[in-house]
């Protein structure tokens, strides 16, 4: 049976087409910094001003994204950014930084502050077109993904990202594999993993330390590791500078990340990069799988 919203097919991942990564790499693993702005005055409520969200944000563009990206960068670690476009603008110094350390980008709204649950379909595809337009003027660099997040979404943002030339959208959290996503033009567009597990955002959420998040951390990566063996995995670490970057939590990224890329078999890479290799090597395959066991169904 076809459950709503209809962009995705089920099946057990115990049952699936073999993934393969490069190099027989058994689990593709990618870190996922959100480097955000939440506005002083939000348009949303323009004589109220947030000032806890506004300064935690501004603690992690003053300081913990300092911190974080000596970490990543000591680890050789090039990150995928969950990006609110206005950081280039305001930030030109963490734009440099990112830009040096080859990074790539997801959109990932303008501002934490601003979604687009309203916009009309001519509205979003000017957001989507303005977006990829500045991304490349700023980094170089041409948009493939997103996650959501407080960008919000609506319901045509996986078509008329598709539309728009992009690859993939993280926002879905239904897998440990990529997975096809259908739109409406019949594009190869798919969901790369992302993570509410693996996610420092949960320190704040949980009241808890970074010691037991890197307990997660490794925890998550061994299982994955263990069932990679039989069908590629993906494992993301998604990080924000407000939080990883405090004083008491970075030495634990290090560790985490010294333990995951201290094994065998795993590829240190980037959403960006995982949706092309897996649209150029599995999507057809997995895709044509998919068709099958529907008309056995």
């Amino acid at each position: 049976m076809a459950l709503a919203p209809g962009r995705f097919d089920y099946a057990p991942i115990t049952e699936r087409a073999i993934i393969k990564w490069p190099g027989d790499a058994r689990v593709a693993f990618w870190v996922a910094p959100n480097m955000e702005f939440f506005e002083y005055l939000p348009e949303s409520r323009p004589t109220q001003p947030d000032i806890p969200h506004y300064s935690r944000m501004d603690y992690g563009n003053r300081v913990g994204f300092w911190r974080m990206l000596d970490v990543l960068n000591r680890n050789n670690v090039r990150a995928c950014c969950c990006l609110n476009l206005e950081i280039l603008d305001h930030f030109p110094e963490i734009k440099d930084a990112m830009v040096a350390s080859n990074w790539d980008y997801m959109a990932h709204g303008l501002y934490n502050s601003r979604p687009i649950y309203d916009y009309t379909e001519e509205q979003e595809q000017s957001y989507w077109q303005d977006f990829i337009t500045h991304l490349k003027e700023m980094t170089g660099k041409r948009l493939k993904g997103r996650l959501g997040g407080g960008a919000g979404y609506t319901v045509r943002t996986d078509d008329l990202m598709a539309e728009a030339g992009c690859l993939y959208h993280t926002s879905w959290i239904i897998d440990d594999q990529p997975w096809p996503i259908n739109v409406r033009g019949g594009q190869k567009f798919i969901y790369v993993p992302y993570t509410g597990q693996t996610n420092d955002a949960g320190l704040l959420a949980w009241n808890r330390e970074a010691d037991y998040f890197l307990q997660m951390i490794k925890d998550q990566f061994d299982t994955l590791y263990r069932e990679g063996a039989e069908n590629g995995r993906v494992m993301c670490l998604s990080l924000h500078p407000h939080n990883i970057g405090r004083p008491n939590a970075a030495k634990h990224l290090d560790e985490a990340l010294r333990y995951i890329l201290g094994h065998d078999g795993v590829w240190n890479t980037t959403a960006d990069d995982i949706a092309e290799y897996y649209i150029a090597h599995c999507y057809d395959r997995v895709s044509s799988w998919i068709a099958e066991r529907k008309a056995q169904a």
